[in-house]
């Protein structure tokens, strides 16, 4: 992205003006690449692990939600920030010079933005969460019903303070139409509050009347990018590009739809031939070929395939 430089320039800014709140530790994540999401709440597998297998360097982890306390992030609403196990493999990964990207939101909450009462407690939820975990990334996942003015105030208050690297993943309404309406919304809420945002739709379980998946993938997110067009008219095409991250669902869908390897390949070369800013699949805990012909898995893609198969074909995403 052009504005990966601008980021970086943020990075800078607010190292001097905030001493030890842009620390190494603590980078966000700047140039191009792919990083899958994981479900970090499960037990298995572990960031190191699929790191050493396939060299995979960034991670979007999922997903911090409110707690029953209400306003205080935790992983899957449930599991304390600074969990021993989770935090553990978190550090360890940084160590080998591994990024993450936290995810909030998802498909279930209580949401983070919707349970914290105003920008001001919101904002602090986030640098909870950037704090612990020791990264300046963050992924707001919208599957729900979102204050979206209350979110991005609190979004513009960390990104002006620490440079924070933003993304917003957006469901999909169909291939030929982009993102859902609702989506459009909070991104022109983004913008109106000057939120610079890498936007990540959801190619997954949309409508189609493409019989190959792997040429709906694509068509849906150029749909979105002829969306961000509309949100941001004075950004010139490249720019508009790497602003796009593009997520799909690896093997089984729950429409019906299958997510191939040669799909995969196919999205990579689109990817790289069009310089956008992220991809992402769901997810490395379903990048597995342990239940073939099944159902639709949180821990296998339901298609034949070798270990971290996917996560190998989308490392070949370098921007």
């Amino acid at each position: 992205m052009a504005h990966w430089l601008t980021r970086i320039g943020l990075c800078l800014a607010a190292a001097v003006a905030a001493p030890g709140l842009a620390s190494p530790a603590q980078a966000a994540v700047t140039s191009p690449g792919s990083a899958p999401y994981l479900d970090i709440t499960m037990p298995a597998p572990s960031l190191v692990d699929i790191a050493k297998a396939t060299g995979q360097k960034t991670f979007t982890l999922a997903f911090v939600l409110a707690d029953s306390t209400g306003c205080n992030p935790s992983w899957g609403g449930t599991i304390p920030l600074d969990d021993s196990r989770i935090l553990g493999d978190i550090k360890a990964f940084q160590a080998m010079g591994g990024q993450v990207i936290v995810a909030t939101g998802g498909a279930a909450g209580p949401y983070l933005e919707y349970t914290c009462g105003d920008a001001n407690a919101l904002a602090g939820a986030y640098r909870k969460i950037l704090d612990t975990v020791g990264t300046n990334s963050l992924d707001v996942d919208v599957e729900a019903t979102i204050p979206q003015d209350t979110v991005n105030a609190a979004l513009k208050t960390i990104q002006a303070e620490r440079g924070t690297s933003i993304s917003y993943t957006m469901r999909v309404q169909g291939d030929d139409y982009g993102m859902d309406p609702y989506s459009v919304q909070v991104l022109q809420s983004a913008a109106a509050h000057g939120v610079d945002v890498l936007v990540n739709p959801m190619t997954m379980e949309f409508g189609t009347s493409q019989a190959d998946w792997g040429d709906a993938v694509i068509s849906a997110a150029q749909s979105s990018l002829g969306q961000l067009k509309q949100i941001w008219p004075g950004m010139s095409d490249a720019d508009l590009k790497r602003h796009l991250g593009v997520t799909p669902m690896i093997g089984r869908n729950y429409n019906g739809k299958v997510f191939e390897q040669n799909d995969a390949t196919q999205l990579v070369q689109w990817a790289g031939a069009n310089h956008i800013g992220r991809l992402a699949f769901w997810s490395a805990g379903r990048d597995n070929g342990s239940c073939p012909g099944g159902g639709v898995s949180a821990t296998c893609s339901s298609i034949s395939q070798s270990q971290d198969e996917f996560t190998n074909i989308f490392h070949g995403f370098t921007g």
